[in-house]
C-alpha cells in the first residue's frame, strides 16, 4: 500500500514523501528513519491506482550515470552526494539526496544509507553498490548497472514501438466502427421503417440494433461509459488477465517465456560478475519473474542449495531453454557462469527482436483487412437495401 507522509525535513521545511509499506506504522518508521519529523500520514485511495504508471518517481538510472561521472571526476562520495543534493530542484528528489548525504555524514555506507529508503532503490541496486564496496570500484559496477539497465530498455522499446501502430489502428477502427453503429446505422433505421419494404435478415438485424441505439441510446453510452470507467479502474487487473490470455497462445506464450528467461539471465549474470554468490543472486531477481516462474525459481534455488548443478536445476525447473542449457553447462565448465549468463540473454533478445519485427509484418495487413471488412460489411449491409430497390426498378 501507498502512503503519503508529511513532515518536516533536517532543514525544517515541511516535505512530502509517499513510501510504499505494508501499514501506516510500517511508513512512519521508514519515515523515521530517513530523519524526517512525521506530521501526518495518509493511505492513497485506490482511485489513484491506475495513475501510478505515470506518478513521478525516483530517477534510479539517472542518479546512477550522475554518481560516476562525479566519482571518475575525483570528488569523495560524500562530496558527490553533496553536489547533487546543490544542484537538484525538484523537491522529492533533493529530499532523497538529502537523505543519503546526511547518512553519509553520519559515517553509514553508501549500500546502508540506500537500503534505508526501500521504497526508492531496489534491492539489485542495493546488492550491486554492496558488491562494489567489498571490491572498492563502486565506478565501475554502476557502469555495469547501467549497461544492464539500457539494454533491457532497448528490448522494451523495440516491443512498445512494435506494439503501437497496430494499437493505433485498432483503436482507430474501432471509434470509426461506434460511430456507424451509434449514429448513422440508427438514421438509415428510420429511413427503411417509413418505407414499409421488406428487408434482408442481415439488414434487418443491423437495422433493429440502429432502433435499439435511437431509443436507448442515452442508456447504452451510460452503460458503456461505465465499463470504460471500470477498465480504467481495474487497469492493472485488466492488464495481468490480458498477459495470462497471451501468454495461453503457445506461439506468443513462448516468446513472453523468452522475455523474462532473458531479463532473468542478464540479472543474475550483472550480480554473479560483482561478486554476489549464485543462491542469493538467484534470490534477488525473484522479483523481475511473475508469480508462476517465481515458484519454479524457488524450487530451482532451493536444489542448487542442496547441490545440484544450476544448469540441471533450470531445466527441471522449466526455466531454461535448449540453448540457455547447453550455454550453461559451458559455463560451470569453464567457470565464468557470469560472462554465459549475459550471451545468454543476448541471444535470445536478439531472437526475441526477429520474432517481434516478423510478426508486425504479419499482424498489420491482417489488422487492416479485419477493420476493413468489419467496416466496410456495415456499410454494405445499411446501402442493400437501396441497391435491392434499384434493382427492382430496373
Amino acid at each position: 500500500m501507498r502512503f503519503d507522509v508529511r513532515a518536516l525535513d533536517g532543514e525544517g521545511g515541511v516535505v512530502s514523501v509517499a513510501f510504499e509499506a505494508p501499514s501506516r506504522e510500517a511508513a512512519l518508521e521508514l519515515a523515521r528513519g530517513q530523519g524526517l519529523a512525521v506530521l501526518s500520514a495518509r493511505a492513497q485511495r485506490s482511485l489513484a491506482g491506475p495513475w501510478r504508471l505515470w506518478a513521478p518517481r525516483f530517477p534510479v538510472l539517472g542518479f546512477s550515470q550522475e554518481l560516476v561521472s562525479l566519482l571518475r571526476a575525483g570528488l569523495s562520495l560524500p562530496e558527490t552526494i553533496e553536489t547533487m543534493v546543490e544542484k537538484e530542484a525538484r523537491p522529492e528528489v533533493r529530499h532523497v539526496l538529502a537523505a543519503l548525504r546526511d547518512q553519509l555524514f553520519e559515517g553509514r555506507a553508501l549500500s546502508q544509507a540506500l537500503e534505508a529508503q526501500p521504497a526508492v532503490f531496489g534491492a539489485l541496486f542495493v546488492a550491486t553498490v554492496r558488491a562494489a564496496e567489498r571490491t572498492g570500484d563502486l565506478p565501475e559496477a554502476l557502469s555495469r548497472y547501467i549497461d544492464y539497465h539500457q539494454q533491457l530498455d532497448r528490448v522494451r522499446k523495440k516491443i512498445v514501438s512494435a506494439s503501437i501502430y497496430p494499437a493505433v489502428l485498432l483503436v482507430v477502427g474501432a471509434l470509426v466502427t461506434l460511430f456507424l453503429l451509434a449514429y448513422v446505422v440508427p438514421r438509415f433505421s428510420l429511413i427503411y421503417a417509413e418505407s414499409g419494404r421488406e428487408l434482408p435478415l442481415l439488414s434487418r438485424l443491423l437495422l433493429e440494433w440502429g432502433q435499439l441505439m435511437n431509443t436507448h441510446g442515452g442508456l447504452m453510452l451510460a452503460a458503456a461509459a461505465a465499463v470504460l470507467v471500470g477498465g480504467v479502474l481495474g487497469f492493472a487487473q485488466l492488464l495481468r488477465g490480458l498477459r495470462a490470455l497471451a501468454a495461453r497462445v503457445p506461439a506468443i506464450g513462448a516468446r513472453i517465456l523468452m522475455y523474462h528467461l532473458a531479463r532473468f539471465y542478464r540479472t543474475v549474470g550483472m550480480l554473479l560478475r560483482g561478486g554476489t554468490p549464485i543462491v542469493p543472486a538467484l534470490a534477488m531477481v525473484a522479483g523481475l519473474l511473475p508469480p508462476e516462474l517465481r515458484e519454479r525459481l524457488a524450487v530451482a534455488t532451493q536444489r542448487v542449495r542442496e547441490g545440484m548443478s544450476l544448469s540441471d536445476a533450470m531445466v527441471q525447473a522449466g526455466l531454461s531453454t535448449p540453448v540457455a542449457s547447453r550455454m550453461l553447462r559451458v559455463g560451470e565448465s569453464s567457470g565464468d557462469m557470469a560472462v554465459m549468463m549475459e550471451r545468454i540473454a543476448a541471444f535470445h533478445d536478439e531472437e526475441l527482436a526477429r520474432w517481434v519485427d516478423w510478426f508486425t509484418k504479419l499482424f498489420e495487413p491482417l489488422l487492416m483487412a479485419l477493420i476493413g471488412v468489419a467496416i466496410g460489411g456495415i456499410v454494405v449491409l445499411m446501402y442493400l437495401p437501396i441497391f435491392e430497390l434499384a434493382g427492382s426498378l430496373q
